[in-house]
């Protein structure tokens, strides 16, 4: 079954997080994902607010799991800490 790569963000050093997000793209693709939103329009219903949303779709669970913990995923992410705050979850869907 397919998967979403949920994140919500508060960027706060832009030019790290971009060193994040040129590499991040790629390393996604790599194990089969694609983005469907990236910091579109939003509205906050509940929770705490991140002004950047993003959403990829991945084949699975498993390959969505795979990517956050494969090398390149994980190169990218040494740009993001400490340049954002983040919560991440990857929820499996049914389409």
């Amino acid at each position: 079954m397919p998967a979403l790569w949920i994140a919500h963000v508060t960027v706060t050093d832009d030019e790290a997080y971009g060193k994040y997000a040129a590499l991040a793209g790629p390393a996604i693709a790599k194990h089969g994902g694609r983005f469907i939103a990236r910091g579109g329009r939003y509205v906050q219903l509940e929770g705490k607010e991140r002004p950047r949303n993003v959403v990829a779709k991945f084949p699975s669970v498993a390959a969505a799991e795979g990517c956050y913990h494969s090398p390149d995923y994980q190169e990218a992410l040494s740009h993001a800490r400490g340049a954002s705050e983040r919560e991440l979850l990857i929820v499996e869907t049914d389409e």
